[in-house]
């Protein structure tokens, strides 16, 4: 049995680019930057990026073209392909890509954000009040390890 699946989340690194092939199909390109943090034995904070190159075809590229910008966040579901091509130099090139097959846009930008126009505080944004707030657990503060989760 094979399995080629491949999950991100992330950042777009720049705005799509939007092309359609001689077929006539819709294509777009663009780049996810997916971050991960942890602690190493010394306790200190340690972060870093991975980037992907994600393409999606027909209708999902134009979704995409038309509702994200660099900096937007994504979820993509797809599968990992290796691409194979001769350069201007003349030597062998290879990348890997995700093809999309299923995507998710995150948040509008700005999401949330109500301008509050009042005399006193003209141009003030103020966060708008989520109908349920997300509790949030401070691992720290509980008394739990990191390695005590099943995740």
């Amino acid at each position: 049995m094979n399995l080629n699946k491949a999950f991100i989340i992330g950042r777009l690194t720049a705005n799509p680019e939007l092309r359609t092939t001689p077929a006539g199909d819709r294509v777009t390109t663009f780049g996810v930057a997916t971050n991960r943090t942890w602690t190493d034995k010394f306790g200190n904070r340690k972060e870093s990026t991975e980037f992907h190159n994600v393409v999606l075809w027909g209708k999902q590229a134009e979704i995409v073209n038309q509702f994200l910008t660099k900096g937007s966040l994504i979820f993509v579901e797809g599968r990992l392909q290796t691409r194979v091509w001769q350069g201007k130099d003349g030597n062998q090139r290879r990348t890997t890509e995700v093809i999309g097959e299923r995507i998710q846009l995150g948040p509008k930008p700005g999401a949330g954000v109500v301008k509050k126009e009042t005399p006193a505080s003209a141009g003030e944004e103020k966060q708008a009040a989520s109908p349920e707030e997300m509790p949030v657990i401070d691992i720290e503060e509980e008394g739990i390890k990191p390695e005590d989760l099943p995740f």
